[in-house]
């Protein structure tokens, strides 16, 4: 990562709420055509979130903490704050010194910005200002929110604006946070309806309908120059699991969640 920063322009999506085994399912059985194409082997990388909501587990991503693989570790981090004693900082980790990776890449040159999703990003209050304080530019609109079907093209909507107003010798850290998964999502599913409320199949239903539209933003980030991506959940939810449903709780369908990164080489088509 030490020589990724400084030379490419970064994108962090995060598919809020996205349970690990629709995901996998879901990509298994040729449903992800767009997202499969760039995942390594055509598959996600099972890890463990950093927190059980979206609150906890943006600030622990912001920190550096991204998902953990779901095997035994220590496993070396792509980005670090320096911190004595931190057992997974490595030689190849990107190493900050400020409190947090947003922040850390501004003072390497970066223009960080953040097209948000969820409440937590709405900037309508103090705590829903928190998080998208931390960028130099950040964007909400109530098209943006989880009750809109059509969030996530609104989202890569104003992503190509940003990306196309800013200076092309400037490095950009762009950062997404994808409401469509989250609840509520029935209507991504055809001849679903409010009353029945939202289900696993409504959840695999709304994330097709992220990959229908994901290209435009690969697109979009590699129009400038090769950018390095991560696209990850930032924690599952529970739809009856054992009795469980919603997110915050410790129950392995929020824990659980999909994870990958890769290279967009410049000139990546929708």
């Amino acid at each position: 990562m030490n020589e990724v920063v400084g030379r490419d322009d970064l994108l962090l999506v995060t598919l809020d709420t996205l349970r690990f085994d629709v995901a996998q399912e879901l990509a298994g059985a040729g449903r992800l055509p767009h997202l499969a194409r760039r995942l390594p082997g055509g598959r996600w990388e099972e890890r463990h979130a950093p927190g059980s909501f979206t609150y906890a587990s943006h600030q622990a991503i912001f920190a550096g903490f991204l998902p953990t693989p779901a095997a035994p570790g220590p496993h070396p981090r792509l980005f670090a704050a320096r911190f004595g004693g931190s057992e997974s900082t490595a030689e190849r980790t990107y190493v900050f010194d400020t409190p947090d990776l947003v922040s850390g890449l501004a003072a390497a040159g970066y223009r960080t910005v953040c097209v948000g999703g969820v409440g937590f990003f709405n900037k309508r209050g103090p705590l829903g200002s928190v998080l998208p304080g931390m960028f130099q530019e950040s964007h909400w609109e109530p098209e943006f929110g989880v009750t809109s079907p059509t969030s996530f093209e609104s989202q890569i909507d104003r992503a190509e604006q940003v990306i196309a107003a800013l200076d092309p010798g400037r490095r950009l850290f762009l950062f997404v946070n994808v409401p469509a998964l989250h609840q509520p999502n029935w209507f991504h599913l055809p001849g679903a309806t409010r009353e029945a409320g939202d289900s696993r199949a409504t959840h695999a239903a709304a994330l097709e309908y992220v990959d229908r539209h994901i290209g435009r933003l690969f697109a979009a980030m590699s129009g400038r120059r090769r950018c390095f991506a991560i696209v990850c959940s930032d924690h599952g939810t529970a739809y009856g699991d054992d009795g469980w449903t919603g997110h915050r709780l410790g129950h392995a369908s929020v824990w659980t969640v999909p994870y990958a990164h890769f290279f967009l080489d410049p000139g990546t088509t929708p």
